[in-house]
């Protein structure tokens, strides 16, 4: 769902801010900064690297900085959905990894989660966030992408 909203943004309001915008502490941001800050959050916890965390290049670490401090330029569509790619092989590999012990061994994450409740809150995130680049699409576009009942590759597959 969250891949489907990104892709189905137009060009002219991925980084438009006039565009339906978002505040982000004080900061007017567009459809970019919303997908951009779930597929980072979405790494980072799958990452269970803690404050050891680094995202891949171009991405930065500003998103952890708690004044809300935004990235020096809206990234773009193709940059979002790399960098996705990259965090869903990286959950799938972390389901199917997942072990008994998984449900009361906690996470390396500012959460204070079990790595299995890590991987639902991690869910819930996206979910939340798709529901809405969804709404925003349809307030833009009168159109949404729709609903997508499974995932293109296989848990577990990369």
């Amino acid at each position: 769902m969250l891949e489907a909203a990104i892709r189905a943004c137009p060009e002219r309001a991925w980084s438009d801010p006039q565009k339906r915008p978002e505040w982000v502490a004080g900061n007017v941001v567009g459809f970019w900064y919303v997908a951009y800050h779930v597929v980072f959050w979405l790494d980072y916890y799958l990452a269970d690297a803690g404050d050891e965390y680094a995202p891949p290049a171009p991405f930065d670490r500003c998103e952890m900085d708690p004044a809300g401090v935004l990235p020096e330029r809206a990234y773009t569509k193709e940059e979002v959905l790399g960098f996705l790619e990259r965090a869903r092989a990286r959950f799938g590999a972390a389901i199917a990894d997942l072990e008994e012990e998984d449900f009361v061994r906690l996470s390396n994450s500012r959460q204070q989660f079990s790595r299995a409740e890590l991987l639902l809150y991690n869910m819930r995130h996206v979910q939340h966030h798709a529901a809405q680049l969804h709404l925003l699409l349809r307030q833009m576009t009168d159109s949404t992408p729709g609903w997508v009942s499974r995932t293109k590759v296989p848990l577990g597959d990369s």
